[in-house]
């Protein structure tokens, strides 16, 4: 493949050598430079890969792209540092190598996602739910759908775990065209702010946005700067898709949609909207907890859920907007909805005939309080939350979440998450700090087993207990170093250290 075809999507200047030269490889991890390959300069939040150039030159590179200037004395520190190897190199400046990164990505896998259907959903919450039950409804209409997420990627039959929820652009394309090669015709994606905000969704079109929800989170130092910037990287998305799918009860809707370029459709439990949710009622059946309503509007049919939650309503009108799109098979759609599970979403652990257990990943102040408000409204004798925050991280989270649990939980038991690299009884204080600020019953126990053996060991008849923050998840961050940890395993090891 020729330098040229690779950069010729978006604009850049050639500063040294020429984009005729033939490319092995694609590359932006220094380590794994080979002869003849092209290595795109990434500024990380940790290492700015411009720093690199001499290095992967020496290790082959005959093309460098660059977005930090490359003047005459750089060059001729280069030349220095590379033996002179630096003057055959290609160097390319672009504004912005992460967009480079992603355009070069489509055409050199040869731009899969033409051959699939692309479905992005973004939102603060409900995004891995939503991708869930599109893609089982698709899967069930036979059309062959591959996931990428915050839980794992689905190709075909292999599954891969996900370091993030929208991995780099050069991993995305090489997903879209292993989907493809493995016969799918479409791809449900959650695209994360970050995601977003590092053109790691840029290079391709969305065929489907969809918007559930906005609230103040991942804003702090490696993140967004503020709420503003948070928002707006959301928006992005729908500047870069064909058809726009919103939640329209939020109050950022309208911002969401502002700049939209693209077709929009909306739907809304609240407002009047293209597909609404009427007479919602909580479902109770042995062995089941779950949600009820009417869909009224481009489609009239009776929905029912068996996952409790009132927001659940807004995860199925998501899945719902967009798989009509694909299948008017109305009955499959109710069918496959009402036996959806998602790992660590609401999801019920069998423990005790006494209480119920259920995972959640809630793990910001506004999820969690959906969560509790929505099990309180079940009517149980209390709600009990165990939880923790992640550390380096903002502190407000940790205020905002303790002083939510402290109001709605009748008992919050405060305990270790993903510490990273604070200490964990610093997080715990501050948690405590936010617990304080309502009158809420509280207990601190740093192990995150024994605070869920204390959850079980002291459940009551009627309690509804929720293990929150961590979901999905199967390790603890501690000091950059993931240990195996998984609350399903956790709950199994305090039932039998109890003896149940």
């Amino acid at each position: 493949m020729k330098l040229f075809e690779l950069l010729k999507d978006f604009s850049h200047q050639i500063i040294n050598g020429s984009d005729s030269i033939e490319i092995a490889n694609l590359v932006y991890d220094s380590r794994k430079v080979q002869n003849g390959d092209v290595f795109v300069c990434i500024k990380g939040a940790n290492r700015d890969s411009h720093d690199l150039i001499g290095e992967v030159v020496n290790a082959g590179a005959k093309a460098v792209i660059v977005q930090n200037d490359v003047g005459r004395e750089k060059f001729d520190a280069l030349a220095d540092e590379t033996a002179g190897k630096i003057r055959d190199t290609a160097i390319v400046k672009v504004d912005a190598t992460r967009y480079a990164l992603a355009c070069m990505s489509a055409a050199y896998f040869g731009y899969p996602a033409t051959r699939l259907v692309t479905i992005g959903v973004t939102g603060t919450k409900g995004k891995t739910t939503t991708a869930y039950m599109i893609r089982a409804v698709l899967e069930k209409a036979g059309i062959k759908t591959g996931l990428i997420g915050t839980v794992e990627t689905i190709i075909g039959d292999e599954v891969i775990p996900s370091a993030n929820t929208t991995p780099e652009s050069y991993v995305v394309q090489n997903y879209f065209l292993k989907m493809a090669e493995a016969g799918c015709k479409a791809v449900v994606m959650e695209v994360s702010s970050q995601g977003l905000m590092m053109d790691r969704v840029a290079g391709f079109t969305f065929d489907y946005g969809i918007f559930t929800n906005l609230s103040k989170d991942h804003i702090g130092a490696n993140e967004h700067k503020d709420f503003d910037d948070y928002m707006s990287c959301k928006a992005k998305l729908f500047k870069m898709c064909k058809h726009g799918i919103f939640n329209i009860d939020d109050p950022h809707a309208e911002d969401m949609m502002r700049d939209a370029t693209c077709t929009i459709e909306t739907f809304a439990v609240e407002k009047q909207a293209d597909l609404m949710a009427k007479n919602i009622t909580l479902l109770r059946k042995p062995g089941v907890i779950g949600i009820a309503y009417d869909l009224m509007g481009k489609i009239n049919m009776p929905v029912e859920i068996h996952i409790p939650g009132r927001f659940n309503v807004y995860n199925t009108l998501t899945a719902i907007s967009v798989c009509y799109h694909f299948t008017k098979d109305l009955e499959m759609i109710k069918r496959v909805l009402e036996d959806i599970r998602v790992r660590g979403r609401v999801e019920i652990v069998e423990v005790s005939d006494k209480f119920t257990m259920m995972i959640d990943y809630a793990h910001n102040a506004m999820s969690l309080e959906s969560l509790l408000l929505s099990l309180k409204e079940y009517n149980p004798k209390r709600v009990v939350a165990v939880f923790g925050c992640g550390g380096n991280r903002s502190r407000d989270r940790r205020f905002e979440m303790g002083q939510v649990s402290s109001r709605l939980a009748e008992l919050t038991i405060i305990t270790s998450d993903n510490p990273r690299f604070e200490k964990p009884e610093d997080i715990v204080a501050d948690i405590v700090t936010g617990v304080k600020r309502e009158n809420g019953a509280y207990v601190t126990i740093l192990d995150r087993k024994e605070a869920i053996k204390y959850a079980i060991e002291n459940g009551q008849e009627g309690d509804v207990i929720v293990i929150a923050g961590k979901g999905h998840e199967d390790y603890q961050e501690i000091e950059g170093v993931k240990y195996p940890m998984d609350d399903r395993q956790l709950i199994k090891d305090a039932k039998e250290e109890l003896g149940l």
